[in-house]
């Protein structure tokens, strides 16, 4: 893995004798850094993109499993390649992220959340290879296909109306993210993506086969491709339509914050939110069933699946103006829930940009989540003479104040019901904040 990790960093050092001149990003106040006496500009023309972020979570839990307060940091470094301007080949990019976590125990310590209560929180403290593949793009970009390292949240059933939000629920469904260790942050497997993208750009339709366990479970703090028996295989397709990016032309899948082209950042800003999808997943190799079992009185061996539909939509501007704007976004999801705590998820929020007409950049954000607890694990539970609520409820309120384009504080306040779907389990109020910084 240290040869590939190595191969990908040698792209930033290849330079070419000329380029056609084309926008570059502002790193100069986007980024705290700046642009290195002009260097990132010109990795920027040469077809380099190089960025770090850092996210903090301090949060003070009350409730839960016991009172406390708790730090995690996640540290990233994204650098992105365009093949076609470095080696001349069409429609081809390369890209790794290697993601730093530390700290932990803000739920697993604290609130005994089913779902979680921060997206940066980590079992195991690691620093690993998040991102690395390869994509190619036929027909216009069009379509495309990628290989590599790859993560599903980074496409797969996202909600950008939601994506400031702490709660981990608005990232991958909770019932997906407690199967057999998903492609998801920050554990990501070896897979291949599909992507096909109407003439107008307004559907689109994915697919992904990934292994079926990323990594290697025995070292949970290595980068691994580990083809094991018994691993089995992961699928995941959607399909969605998004009207308002009629005639839009998208760069191809780029899930890093580096700096789009000013045109793609006054679309995003501009544009409005709008996406409609359903998809489907399923893993290939079979998991014993937590409550049911066969006539030799052992576990009955069962697949996983299941599936979201999912709704964004920005409903109204405020004040007339463009950049200003209102938008919902819901998301249900399903799984069978033979073998996981959880079997149905409700995701439901509200997003104003700019909420004061004085501060464009900033965001105000109010979600509410509702997870069922599977009938089989309640029964289990009732097995062992826990008595159990119908499901885990979350409401969370934050605000992303940017202070600078490059440094974003962001208040949060939670309140989960029944935390760990416990009937005499104590409600838990979490307040505290993120704060994000980009170099």
């Amino acid at each position: 893995m240290r040869y590939l990790l190595a191969a990908f960093f040698a792209l930033s050092s290849l330079t070419s004798a000329s380029f056609a001149t084309e926008d570059t990003p502002d790193y100069a106040t986007s980024t705290l850094m700046g642009d290195l006496g002009g260097l990132r500009s010109q990795w920027w023309q040469q077809g380099i993109a190089l960025e770090a972020g850092l996210k903090i979570d301090a949060l003070r839990n009350r409730g839960g499993l016991t009172n406390g307060s708790q730090t995690v940091s996640h540290l990233e470094l994204k650098l992105r390649s365009d093949l076609e301007k470095l080696w001349g080949w069409e429609s081809t990019l390369a890209y790794i992220n290697i993601v730093a976590d530390g700290g932990a125990g803000i739920n697993a310590r604290g609130t005994g959340s089913l779902m979680g209560v921060s997206n940066i929180e980590v079992p195991v403290p690691t620093t690993r290879l998040f991102h690395a593949w390869m994509q190619k793009g036929f027909v216009d970009d069009r379509f495309s296909l990628l290989a590599g390292i790859y993560p599903i949240d980074s496409e797969f059933f996202t909600m950008d109306s939601a994506a400031t939000l702490l709660h981990p629920a608005y990232g991958t469904p909770a019932d997906l993210a407690l199967t057999n260790t998903p492609s998801v942050f920050n554990n990501a497997a070896f897979g291949i993506r599909a992507k096909w993208l109407s003439e107008d750009r307004e559907i689109y339709a994915m697919g992904a086969l990934m292994d079926g366990i990323p990594n290697d479970p025995a070292r949970p703090k290595a980068t691994a491709i580990r083809f094991a028996k018994g691993d089995g295989a992961f699928v995941i397709a959607e399909l969605g339509w998004m009207p308002l990016e009629t005639g839009h032309a998208f760069e191809p899948v780029d899930p890093a914050d580096v700096r789009q082209r000013p045109e793609l950042v006054a679309h995003e800003k501009y544009g409005g939110t709008s996406k409609y999808a359903v998809g489907l997943w399923r893993y290939s190799n079979r998991v014993p069933d937590q409550f049911d079992i066969d006539a030799n009185g052992d576990p009955l061996q069962r697949r996983s699946l299941g599936g979201y539909v999912l709704a964004e939509r920005s409903l109204f501007n405020l004040g007339g103006e463009a950049a200003r704007d209102v938008t919902v976004f819901g998301r249900y999801s399903f799984s069978g829930g033979h073998s996981t705590a959880l079997d149905r998820m409700w995701n439901l929020g509200l997003r104003i940009r700019s909420p004061l007409a004085s501060r464009p950049d900033d965001s105000l954000t109010i979600a509410w989540t509702r997870s069922r607890l599977a009938p089989k694990w309640r029964a289990l539970q009732a097995a062992a003479g826990i008595d159990t609520v119908a499901a885990e409820e979350a409401l969370e309120i934050t605000w992303r104040a940017a202070i600078t384009q490059w440094f974003q504080v962001q208040p949060n306040l939670q309140y989960v019901r029944r935390p760990g779907g416990v009937a005499t389990a104590r409600n838990a109020t979490l307040i505290g904040a993120r704060i994000e910084l980009t170099f």
